[in-house]
């Protein structure tokens, strides 16, 4: 699915950014994107697919876990 969205899909290079800053970075490096929601790691989320939605995953201090992909 992500060979359907136009522009970056994923930002391996925010791994260890704080959330916010993270958020930023994918709006302004993808204008698809629509929403991006940072959750703490642990938070239960649906598995729908949502090509124009990106979550970071952030620990208690708010760092990037995972690396943000479309979805």
């Amino acid at each position: 699915m992500a060979s359907e969205c136009e522009g970056k899909s994923s930002w391996p290079e925010l791994v260890g950014v704080e959330g916010e800053v993270a958020a930023k970075t994918i709006k302004r490096e993808n204008l698809s994107i629509t929403t991006v929601d940072i959750l703490l790691e642990g938070t239960p989320v649906t598995r729908d697919y949502i090509i124009t939605r990106v979550r970071v995953w952030v620990d208690e201090k708010g760092i990037v876990t995972k690396v943000p992909i479309i979805g």
